[in-house]
């Protein structure tokens, strides 16, 4: 029985498609003396006639992927979906802001009290936790009377 034959039954036995079964190149004589379906299934307990494998996807480009985006490649802004508020959270980033500040106001109190006695430690306090200030230089700023 020609070859191309004995792929599709062993495939209807096998259940899947013809591309899945191997068939041994070696025991090409066997396969071809073989005429009924009964014959196949003993080639298949046999050996000869097996179901390879199927392909299944590859990790190897996703892993690669992975290793440059841990190193912060491919984060530019091409590559950005979310807004910049849904990439980062806005609590965490404000809260550093807003402790940096006060350790600075806290400083300043300590380094030149007359200058904050100016505008007022209370005051300066509150416009730091308002969000007045956008980070600890303008705070400096304002307390040595620069920029009001």
């Amino acid at each position: 029985m020609r070859q191309e034959k004995v792929r599709e039954m062993a495939a209807s036995i096998l259940k899947c498609g013809k591309n899945i079964v191997w068939l041994n190149p070696k025991e090409d004589e066997k396969i071809k003396s073989v005429m009924t379906k009964d014959d196949i299934r003993g080639l298949i307990k046999e050996g000869v006639i097996k179901k390879s494998g199927k392909n299944s996807q590859s990790r190897a480009r996703a892993r690669k992927l992975h290793e440059k985006k841990k190193k912060g490649r491919k984060s530019g802004k091409g590559k950005r979906k979310g807004t910049k508020k849904a990439r980062i959270e806005k609590k965490p980033t404000w809260m550093k802001n807003v402790r940096s500040q006060r350790k600075m106001l806290k400083q300043l109190q300590k380094e030149k009290p007359e200058a904050v006695a100016k505008i007022g430690y209370r005051i300066l306090y509150k416009r730091v936790k308002g969000g007045y200030f956008k980070g600890k230089k303008y705070l400096k700023a304002a307390v040595e009377g620069k920029k009001r």
